[in-house]
């Protein structure tokens, strides 16, 4: 295998710190870019064409050796370790690969020593007090949302976000003056005018939200798209049923064919204008996962006093930090803090100040360059191999989710849950049956190999056309 030389290498490295130049060429190794024997060039070498010193180097080869990515020996320097490439032969076996929640890449999640770490030594700690966002957070999240002042509160979950927005919207429409005074949680939930609320929802929505929406007893509405977004006639269609919040993903999260476009979302604000003290909701679910670059529109600019964004940090970060976070209109923000067990709850400080280092570093930020590249990667490739099967499977520009068009769910789902391969159905993801059939698979966790997908598009190849017993399967 061929040395790579401290010039090549050196160009590849922005940032210089030992973890950022371990960061860097970690991708490189698992990207391919660095295969499986190459030897790496001397730390010296190194240091002289990045310009660092010899210590700065050594210690970003020592923690690719703590990482299992490199070995260093006496005579034969240091080598990339095999089994780290994107087509490695470590492959679980497709009942080990998530492919119903969504869930991230362990892989591709940032270590959380460092933010752990930093966090417990920040002032405050086991103050007898609690903080709905600690101010670093807030600084963090204002550099990210730069265009509207707006009020934060840090939550445990996405799902508990979206619970406390929706509910803070219900209180909107009942007219109550705070929160605290609204009717009980989950029980006999009406508007000013006495009806059940209704609830907008894009589709596909997510099917733990649909059933939130249920069992607080509220009637959800589906709103279909296209290409471009929430379709104009479909909003306007439940807005006139009596909605009190609608609920979008401009970034298309689990979308099966959009993220919202500027055109769409100017075409949407007069129907949105026209309805009054309607809440609208904007779930993010990936939070910075969901970045490449082009700033998703939100309409949260044309109102900016009646939205609300939910903004979900566990898949970038890891579910273990559980940090999600609340933003909107300060008399929103404040209808979500006290529906938050009448006001008393709070988020740890220190998972609050470890998010915000998250947000800060730079190496963090390598990471999520990198993971975006991977789970992007995966997304393109499963429909390529999905249509190279035979199958009509389509993918919204940045979702982690792919379709695929089966004639009966409820069979092909079954037909694969037997062989270990778990999947959901479109019926749980929408409000109304639609005449096509769908399976939802999950993208964050595929392998990027071509045979390993069409290993997985032959087996649910099999299972949409009644011949499960033909399909590759390992």
């Amino acid at each position: 295998m061929a040395d790579v030389d401290a010039a090549s290498l050196a160009r590849s490295l922005t940032e210089h710190s030992p973890a950022g130049i371990a960061e860097q060429v970690r991708e490189l190794i698992v990207d391919g870019t660095l295969e499986a024997g190459t030897r790496l060039p001397t730390v010296r070498d190194v240091a002289t064409e990045v310009g660092v010193s010899v210590g700065t180097i050594a210690q970003a080869w020592a923690l690719l050796r703590e990482g299992g990515l490199v070995e260093t020996r006496r005579r034969g320097g240091t080598r990339v370790i095999e089994g780290h490439g994107p087509t490695a032969e470590n492959f679980p076996g497709w009942h080990a690969v998530d492919l119903l929640r969504h869930s991230p890449d362990p892989r591709l999640v940032p270590p959380l020593e460092d933010a752990l770490a930093q966090a417990v030594h920040q002032p405050g700690i086991h103050a007898w007090s609690r903080e709905h966002v600690v101010e670093q957070l807030a600084e963090q999240l204002a550099e990210r949302l730069p265009d509207q002042p707006r009020s934060y509160a840090a939550v445990s979950s996405g799902t508990e976000a979206l619970w406390l927005a929706t509910r803070a919207a219900v209180d909107v429409a009942a007219g109550a003056a705070s929160a605290e005074h609204a009717a009980e949680a989950g029980v006999g939930l009406r508007t000013a005018a006495g009806a059940e609320p209704v609830i907008a929802v894009e589709e596909p929505a997510s099917p733990g939200y649909l059933g939130v929406l249920r069992g607080l007893g509220l009637a959800p509405v589906g709103v279909a798209v296209d290409e471009q977004g929430p379709r104009p006639e479909a909003l306007s269609a439940a807005l006139e049923q009596g909605a009190v919040a609608v609920v979008l993903s401009p970034s298309g999260a689990f979308s099966d064919r959009h993220r919202l476009t500027a055109e769409r979302a100017m075409a949407l604000e007069p129907l949105l204008a026209a309805a009054g003290e309607v809440t609208i909701i904007e779930d993010d679910p990936l939070g910075p996962l969901a970045e490449d670059g082009e700033a998703v529109p939100s309409l949260e600019a044309l109102f900016p006093h009646r939205t609300l964004r939910v903004i979900g940090f566990e898949r970038a970060f890891g579910m273990d930090l559980r940090s999600s976070v609340l933003a909107g209109d300060a008399q929103l923000i404040r209808r979500c803090i006290a529906r938050r067990s009448g006001g008393v709850a709070s988020t740890s400080r220190i998972l609050q100040h470890a998010l915000a280092h998250q947000l800060r570093d730079p190496v963090v930020a390598h990471r999520l360059v990198s993971a975006r590249k991977h789970y992007a990667a995966r997304r393109e490739l499963a429909v390529e191999r999905f249509a190279a099967a035979g199958l009509t499977a389509r993918s919204g520009p940045g979702s982690w989710a792919v379709w695929v068009e089966v004639d009966d769910e409820q069979s092909a789902a079954l037909a694969l849950g037997a062989r270990g391969i778990v999947v959901d159905v479109g019926s749980s993801c929408v409000v109304a049956p639609r005449p096509t059939g769908l399976l939802r698979l999950s993208t964050a966790q595929l392998p990027e190999d071509p045979a390993r997908l069409d290993e997985l598009a032959a087996t649910v190849a099999g299972a949409t056309h009644g011949s499960l017993e033909d399909a590759t399967f390992v």
